[in-house]
This record gives C-alpha cells, structure tokens and sequence, in this order.
C-alpha cells in the first residue's frame, strides 16, 4: 500500500516562556520571526516556538505535569498534508498510537497526533493554503478568517485567490 503524501514541515519547541524564548532565538542566535501569533512563534528557518495553553489538546491528552515538568514530548515533529483523513486513515490501519484523532485547533486547521516507536510525538496538520481555503469555502470572509487564524488579512486573501 502507498501512503498519502506527507512532507516534513518544521519542528515544534514547546517552551515555558515565549518571550524569553524569542529573545534568545532572535538576540542569542540570530534568527528570524517569520510569523507571531503570539503563544506561537514561526521563525524563518523553520523552527517553532510554542508556549502550549493549559487548555490545549496536548496537555489535556498527555498531562499538563508531561509538559511543565520537562519530561518527554517537550517537543514534536510536525509535518503537512493537504490529505489529512488518508493519513488518519493510513497511520490507523498501521496500528500507530495516537494522541488524538483528527483534530480542528481553536484557528481552525485541523491535525491528527500520534507517538512514532520511541513515543515522539509527531503532528500532521493541514497546511496553512488548505485550512485558510476550507474556511473560505465553509462561507468565512477574509476578515473573519484573519480573527480566528491571526494570519493577516493580506496573505488570507493571497491565499484563497
């Protein structure tokens, strides 16, 4: 069997304090914020750093004391496909562990996450062009896409031209 498309997207750095950790990525080494979003913070070189909610899906699942104690999955690896439900699907078939089950976040992009065979956590979500369109299509304008995404609204309306 082939499995749906998936590629690598970038790794996730779950982090105490966001600003703390902003400074030191951009003052320390250099780098570059490509988006904020807040608790979520995409640098240009693919890194990203995020200060997970106590009501998030994560620490709801695994336990908060699993994050704020620095034990394992402290971080994932996340990857993007426009073929979210095949790849539930496959992953399911495979007897893979989850998380949780294909999953909409509060900005609307939906996600599946699951432990590879050293229990790494690993997400797949949809990609930033497949969310911002499904809402559009789902009757949202661009305005209301940017409030609930917190993506500008110049790159949504690039996005779903």
């Amino acid at each position: 069997m082939i499995p749906p498309p998936v590629r690598f997207h970038s790794t996730a750095a779950f982090v105490a304090d966001i600003e703390r950790s902003k400074a030191f990525y951009t003052g320390l080494l250099g780098q570059e914020i490509d988006l904020d979003f807040g608790k979520n913070v995409i640098l240009k070189s693919g890194l990203t750093l995020w200060e997970i909610q106590p009501n998030h899906i994560i620490p709801h699942t695994l336990g908060h004391e699993h994050i704020a104690e620095n034990r394992s999955t402290r971080f994932e690896f996340y990857f993007e496909s426009s073929a979210l439900a095949e790849v539930y699907e496959h992953l399911l078939a495979a007897g893979v562990e989850f998380l949780h089950p294909v999953h909409e976040e509060p900005w609307g992009q939906r996600t599946i996450r699951f432990f590879d065979p050293d229990r790494h956590l690993i997400e797949v979500g949809e990609p930033l062009e497949t969310f911002i369109a499904r809402l559009f299509s789902d009757g949202m304008r661009p305005e209301e896409i940017t409030v609930k995404t917190r993506v500008p609204v110049e790159k949504v309306r690039e996005l779903i031209r």
